[in-house]
């Protein structure tokens, strides 16, 4: 029975505590936190979760198309899902994998995925994250729901049917997830009344609507970076993160299409620091927390599977940090991670 102990300041617990310690890591979970009176010149993080992902488009990275948000991922015509339709399943496969080990390797454990393409298009992410170290939870589309871990359903003003998927899916134990209020407040309330696991976006989320989700207890995933980049968002009152961290919603980070935005959480951290303007430690919760949604919470707690990074500060100019999390929020990238420890 083989231990491996890691040793630093290390976040704890879902409050994210900082304190010097010993993490004792065996079969894949943690078995104990100790302290320690010093600990090494090492910061001991749990792995962010990545809770919405379209990893699909990976291989339309960065392709020139201007136009709004329906003419670039709406389907079945949208510029994304024209080059979905025309890629080969190897590269697919190739983009979605490339794409997987660079989350991985920028500290994420797992990531939400709507994934495209029937039955077919589940397969496909299946076999890109084949093997690797990370914990996938594929939400299908296009009849690949059942196929998959449960649904991901684009608004309800475009999916005919969309009751009927969303009840099939939670009947066999599936998880449920939405778009919604990504153009305007219109299609929230009929995902709320799904009951889903998981809404996304929430960008024109009125305060009611919020405080629903509040009440209900239904996480928000939002994704900043693509709000703007898809021209959703112009300030920072979209999405209205403060106000649900105010009224008290259960708030995940996610960065949604490959294809504008690529899947790295400490980027994602940075820019909504900056924009929104709100405190570190909800922010970086927040990039965490998706993993308990998903029901394997990855804290830094004995009993909790073993899921998260270790950074050495001084391979990423952090030495003379004086408040970890903030620099975690503001300054991590992949170069200061010196170890990957998932096991999910």
């Amino acid at each position: 029975m083989t231990q491996r102990v890691y040793s630093g300041l290390a976040l704890t617990g879902p409050s994210l505590e900082c304190r010097p310690a010993d993490v004792v890591v065996e079969r894949g979970r943690i078995v104990s936190i100790e302290e320690r009176r010093r600990a090494p010149a090492r910061w001991i993080c749990p792995s962010f979760f990545n809770a919405h992902t379209h990893l699909g488009d990976t291989i339309a990275m960065d392709t020139a198309g201007g136009g709004d948000l329906a003419s670039l991922v709406a389907a079945p015509d949208g510029l994304k899902h024209r080059l979905l339709g025309a890629a080969g399943d190897a590269d697919c496969i190739a983009g979605m994998r490339e794409s997987a080990l660079r989350t991985i390797r920028g500290g994420t454990g797992g990531f939400v995925d709507f994934r495209e393409g029937g039955a077919r298009g589940v397969g496909l992410l299946r076999g890109a994250v084949s093997g690797l170290s990370c914990r996938a939870v594929i939400l299908g589309r296009d009849g690949g729901e059942d196929a998959a871990d449960g649904a991901g359903i684009a608004s309800t003003r475009d999916i005919p049917g969309y009751r009927d998927v969303a009840e099939r899916v939670r009947q066999r134990g599936g998880f449920v997830a939405f778009h919604a209020g990504e153009r305007d407040a219109d299609d929230v309330d009929d995902a709320l009344d799904c009951r889903p696991d998981l809404v996304v976006h929430m960008t024109h989320a009125t305060d009611a609507q919020l405080r629903r989700c509040a009440d209900e207890a239904i996480p928000i995933a939002v994704c900043p970076r693509s709000n703007w980049r898809l021209g959703v968002a112009t300030n920072s009152a979209h999405p209205p993160i403060a106000r649900m961290l105010e009224l008290g919603c259960r708030v995940l980070l996610g960065t949604d299409n490959a294809m504008f935005v690529p899947p790295d959480m400490a980027g994602e951290l940075a820019f909504a620091s900056v924009v929104y303007g709100i405190e570190p430690a909800a922010l970086l919760h927040a990039g965490i927390d998706g993993a308990a949604v998903t029901g394997t919470p990855t804290w830094l707690e004995p009993g909790a599977v073993a899921s998260f990074f270790v950074v050495d500060p001084s391979q990423a100019g952090l030495s003379f940090s004086r408040d970890l999390v903030a620099s975690l929020v503001r300054r991590l990238d992949a170069g200061a991670i010196e170890t990957n420890v998932f096991n999910q």
